[in-house]
């Protein structure tokens, strides 16, 4: 195992003391391991929370600033962060409008965010929760009821962390993080595994000439082992396991190409250009697009695809200024 660490089990609080000296903007609390906006709690404003297990970087930290999240509640590698966790992130950013909790739909996050939710509440804090489940590949996988939340949980944190930084209702924030979520799919190809640091070896193992359609996150099964192939093969895969669930067709899209932390750039661009084609070959237009690693598997290779029918609301929500590690545009 060759990684940039000090030692396995140092390496989330690490990577928070780098996070928190590198950029300002946010507060790292160690001791509750949250990270929150520096101007957290906001009066008024429905604060945004949400989390999961480290490794996915930049998600969720990553996402913590103006327009997005107010805080993130890191678990160890692949591990849920604990109810006390979420918990210290909720009333950290309570500002007296009720907290949002955007889960990712695996079992560990649900379980831990709905007993977190039932603290808050009996501190007074009104919470809302909306579960993502956008990974059309497979249903009640390893570690999921349902179906896995993975790169559309971004398109979640953003557009409703705009409409939150609008000023509006617990309830209107809910429901445009729910309608985002209803609209979106994702599909994810894994060419290589990736090895936790605290287990020291691969998650999960590929021969030289193989991938895996339809991997989780974490290194979950997805639904076939295939033969490697070409950027073309392996998005119109992608797509058309997407379009097969949510017709794409007459579709405005906003489209993310996603690296999974051992992608190179130039392949991203590689299979975004195919799925541009595959898009305009099937009558979709994409009117906003992403491409690089957000929603990452630590140094997994590999792509996910991740698109959402935009309402014109939600194209305006999405352009809405953004200022946070990993994203940031109009201010």
């Amino acid at each position: 195992m060759r990684k940039l660490i000090n030692a396995p089990s140092d390496v989330v609080g690490d990577a928070l003391r780098g996070l928190a000296a590198a950029h300002p903007s946010l507060r790292v609390d160690h001791e509750s391991r949250t990270v929150t906006r520096a101007d957290a709690p906001r009066p008024g404003k429905v604060g945004l929370v949400s989390g999961g297990g480290s490794g996915h970087e930049p998600l969720h930290a990553g996402f913590v600033g103006h327009g997005m999240l107010d805080a993130a509640a890191p678990g160890e590698v692949f591990t849920s962060p604990v109810p006390d966790q979420i918990l210290a992130a909720t009333m950290a950013v309570n500002g007296g409008a009720g907290v949002l909790h955007v889960v990712k739909n695996y079992t560990g996050d649900v379980l831990n965010f709905q007993m977190a939710a039932e603290l808050a509440e009996d501190e007074g804090i009104e919470v809302a929760s909306v579960v993502v489940a956008d990974d059309v590949a497979v249903e009640d996988s390893t570690f999921t009821a349902g179906r896995r939340g993975t790169g559309a949980t971004l398109f979640v944190e953003k557009i409703a962390g705009a409409l939150a930084e609008e000023g509006a209702g617990l309830d209107a924030v809910a429901a445009v993080a729910r309608e985002v979520g209803q609209r979106s799919r994702s599909f994810g190809v894994a060419l290589s595994p990736c090895t936790v640091p605290a287990a020291g070896r691969p998650t999960f193992e590929l021969g030289e000439d193989e991938i895996e359609l339809g991997i989780g996150i974490h290194g979950e099964p997805g639904r076939e082992r295939a033969k490697a192939a070409t950027a073309t093969a392996i998005v119109d895969a992608a797509l058309t396991a997407i379009d097969a669930d949510m017709p794409l067709a007459g579709s405005e899209l906003l489209v993310l190409v996603n690296g999974m932390g051992g992608t190179p750039l130039i392949e991203q661009y590689v299979a975004y250009a195919a799925a541009a084609d595959w898009l305009d070959g099937h009558g979709a237009s994409v009117s906003r697009r992403l491409v690089g690693g957000f929603v990452t598997s630590l140094e997994m290779a590999g792509c996910m695809i991740s698109v959402c029918r935009l309402t014109p609301e939600l194209a305006r929500l999405w352009d809405a200024p953004v200022e946070t590690p990993a994203l940031r545009w109009g201010r």
